[in-house]
Order: C-alpha cells, then structure tokens, then sequence
C-alpha cells in the first residue's frame, strides 16, 4: 500500500490502525475485521499485542459460530458501555464485537468487510457488560434490505444466544452468562457511540488511516 508516496511495509494493527467507519455521513454503516467464519470449530481472537489472530481454544461442544465474528476497530468496551447495562458496572476491556450475517459463505478470517447494524444481544459475562453487535454484510443480496433486528426470522438471533451461552464450556469452569436482552438498530448504535468514546478516552483520537 502506498500512502503520501512512501511504501508502507509494516500491516496496521487491526484494532488501533483502522477506522471504525468509512463513512461518517452514515452511522450504520461500520468497518468490521473478522476473527472466526461460521466453518471454524476453534475459538480464534485477537493477540492485542500483535494483531494477529491466535488459537484461544478449541470449542468443547459442537456449536459453531452461526456468522462471521469479529470486532469493530477503535472501539473499547470501557465504563460508558457498562453505564448502558442496569446490570453490571464493568464491561470487558475488549474491542466491540460484532456479528455479521452473509447469504454468500465467507470462509477466510482476517478480512475487512462493511456491516449494516441491525441490533444487539446485552450479553453479560461474568458480571462484565460484552455487548454483540448484529449487522448484515452491506449489499448482500438476500438480507440487504434489513434495516432492523426485527426484520430478521427469530431464529437468526436465537442461534446466536444459544451459541453465546455455550461457547465457553470448559473442564472445570463455572460459565455465568446471561444473553436474554435483545434490542434493535438505534440501541446499538447508542452501544457503538458509547465504545467509541471508550476508546477515545483510553487511547486518545481515531487514526485516519483506512
């Protein structure tokens, strides 16, 4: 990639070196970086130090990720996403994840695509606020005329609660997670503000880069 006529040899960080979005005249529109497909039966995030993925674990059950699953770059789950959860004062100290619906299989990781949000599952984590962002992949051919959660068949969403509930069983590990409250586009976009600013206040203002 060239940018100001000097070769840029070192790849951006994918949580710190990309924009959240591409276009600010359209806040539903966000940038997504892909961490796992809906073909994956191990559990890959992202090393933050590197920003490449890691092995976290390989799933205990046989439940997969029923989308792509990533996160929305320059976000931080920090204590104005925890203000919007009546039950919790923490949220997790990660990225804002995201969860995306695709009607073409997109089996690589490690990708950039553009997401319309749809909603959002309140996911609570052990007494953390770990917010899950649904969108569909913009210009997709059979859900792109969603505009809100409630447009999509329930069944969508409940695949992702069930796949939220289960997908950290592990030998010897008490799991206390709670994925009941679903809401729509304008709540999670309030949620997307609320990461933004996070990390604004944590790691200071957005780079322009792509």
């Amino acid at each position: 990639m060239y940018e100001t006529g000097v070769f840029n040899r070192w790849r951006r960080h994918p949580w710190h070196g990309l924009r959240p979005r591409l276009d600010d005249n359209r806040p539903e529109i966000v940038q997504a970086f892909i961490e796992m497909t809906p073909t994956d039966e191990v559990k890959y995030e992202l090393d933050k130090t590197t920003g490449f993925l890691v092995v976290d674990r390989p799933q205990r059950t046989t439940s997969q990720v029923p989308t792509l699953y990533g996160f929305i770059p320059q976000t931080f789950c920090g204590e104005r996403v925890a203000a919007l959860c009546d039950e919790v004062e923490v949220a997790d100290g990660d990225p804002l994840d995201i969860c995306i619906f695709s009607e073409r299989h997109i089996t690589k990781s490690e990708i950039l695509l553009r997401a319309r949000v749809l909603g959002g599952i309140q996911m609570i984590d052990d007494g953390e606020a770990d917010d899950k962002i649904i969108a569909i992949l913009e210009g997709d051919n059979i859900w792109g005329k969603v505009e809100d959660i409630t447009d999509l068949p329930a069944i969508k969403t409940e695949r992702l609660q069930h796949y939220f509930s289960t997908y950290k069983m592990v030998p010897g590990k008490n799991v206390n997670i709670k994925v009941d409250n679903v809401y729509g586009r304008d709540e999670a976009l309030r949620v997307i503000e609320a990461a933004l600013a996070d990390y604004k206040s944590v790691y200071g203002e957005y780079h322009t880069s792509k």
